[in-house]
């Protein structure tokens, strides 16, 4: 596997960064998350743009223009000869020493990897996957703002452990007022008498990419959809739920805490959208 790592492509085995790092040694940095779709690099601007919101937001200088890490995107995935996959992109704080002040990290680091990824079974489309509510509650945006997709990924390892010693998938993470947030690495939506609703993102969630693809999608399939708030009531007592996120794309949810979902199936909306999702990711995307 060949890796970019600040300004060079090398092999996986000589992809090395220090260990004073300040994203190794404080979790200070951001990520996105893309796919490769048949060589076309889905919603590259949006992720790119994501990445740039994160460090702003962080004040982490990013040494590359956005044309630049477009270039770095497709280059990495060339020399892999991948034409469908998964492409993690990395930003840290780079080099410091054992203190936490980021002043004495001179440059940021920025790796890039393009390799495959499998979350889950494809039955799971159809059939449904069951998940549990963590007790773990998402970060406040007073905290660390979900909408940062940063390095320090703690409060969803929390909530996923829980979700692994229940022996399910994901986990639902609430507010702390008690409202549905997201999962551990997605977006949550529910369907209830033909009408879709999803957590709005100023509730503490991540502005995510197949989220909005799949709102726009469900628009143009002339579905009623509404981004407001609901609880684990409104899951349970739902026709239909479903995740979106980068890796899972769209994925139905059979049940809630042992609570059946609908028809405790992949229900007709949520296959309609995810079938308009996979038609979609054919146009979409920036060529490599």
């Amino acid at each position: 596997m060949i890796i970019y790592l600040d300004g060079n492509y090398v092999d996986e085995s000589e992809a090395k960064i220090s260990v004073f790092d300040h994203g190794l040694l404080y979790g200070d940095g951001i990520f996105e998350g893309i796919r490769l779709y048949d060589g076309n690099i889905f919603k590259c601007k949006e992720h790119i743009d994501r990445l740039y919101y994160s460090a702003k937001t962080l004040m982490l200088e990013i040494p590359n223009t956005k044309e630049e890490m477009e270039e770095i995107l497709v280059n990495t995935c060339r020399k892999n000869n991948l034409k469908s996959g998964y492409i993690r992109l990395v930003v840290t704080r780079g080099k410091g020493d054992l203190g936490i002040d980021p002043r004495k990290c001179k440059k940021a680091t920025v790796f890039c990897i393009a390799s495959t990824i499998s979350i889950y079974p494809e039955e799971m489309y159809e059939k449904g996957m069951p998940i549990i509510t963590a007790s773990q509650r998402r970060n406040k945006a007073t905290i660390v703002d979900p909408q940062i997709k940063s390095l320090n990924y703690l409060n969803n390892i929390f909530a996923k452990i829980e979700a692994i010693h229940a022996n399910v998938p994901e986990a639902l993470m609430l507010t702390h007022d008690g409202l549905a947030a997201e999962c551990t690495g997605d977006n949550i939506f529910i369907v209830k008498n033909n009408v879709i609703y999803t957590p709005p993102v100023y509730v503490g969630i991540l502005d995510g990419i197949t989220r909005n693809t799949v709102l726009d999608l469900a628009k143009e399939l002339g579905y009623e959809i509404y981004e407001k708030e609901f609880t684990q009531f409104n899951i349970y007592n739902a026709d239909e739920c479903f995740l979106t996120g980068t890796a899972a794309e769209v994925i139905p949810v059979c049940s809630l805490d042992r609570r059946i979902i609908g028809d405790g199936v992949c229900g007709p909306i949520t296959k309609s959208l995810l079938n308009k999702f996979k038609e979609y990711i054919k146009i979409d995307g920036t060529k490599i």
